[in-house]
C-alpha cells in the first residue's frame, strides 16, 4: 500500500542517464563569490577605510560625534594610546576611544545647539 510514496524503479542498463554537469556548480559557486563580494565585503571594507582615515585625520578642536551620541570638541590626543579626551562643555570632559567617533562636524556647531 503506497498511499503517499511512490514507487522506485531501478534504471535499466540501456539507457543513459543524464550526467550532473561539474561545470554547472563551478559557475553557481563563481557566481555567489561575486554577489559576495560585491554586496557583502566590498562595502564593507570601504566604510572601514574610510574610518581608519578619520581617525587619522583628528586633530585638537575639531568637533566630533561620538557614536552615544555626545557632541563635544577633542581636547587632547594620546599619540601612543587609542583615546582622546573630549570637552562636552567648560567643566566636562571625557575621555572616550578613538575608535567610538563616528564623526568629524563642520566648525561651529556646538555654538549652534
Amino acid at each position: 500500500m503506497s498511499l503517499f510514496i511512490n514507487k522506485a524503479y531501478a534504471d535499466v542498463a540501456g539507457q543513459a542517464t543524464p550526467a550532473g554537469g561539474g561545470w554547472d556548480l563551478i559557475i553557481m559557486l563563481v557566481a555567489f563569490g561575486l554577489i559576495f563580494y560585491f554586496l557583502i565585503y566590498r562595502p564593507q571594507a570601504k566604510r572601514v577605510k574610510e574610518h581608519r582615515n578619520l581617525m587619522s585625520a583628528l586633530g585638537k578642536g575639531d568637533e566630533v560625534l561620538t557614536q552615544g551620541g555626545i557632541v563635544g570638541r577633542i581636547n587632547k590626543i594620546a599619540d601612543d594610546k587609542d583615546y582622546v579626551v573630549i570637552a562636552i562643555n567648560d567643566s566636562t570632559e571625557v575621555t572616550v576611544q578613538k575608535s567610538a567617533i563616528s564623526a568629524v562636524l563642520p566648525k561651529g556647531t556646538l555654538k549652534s545647539l
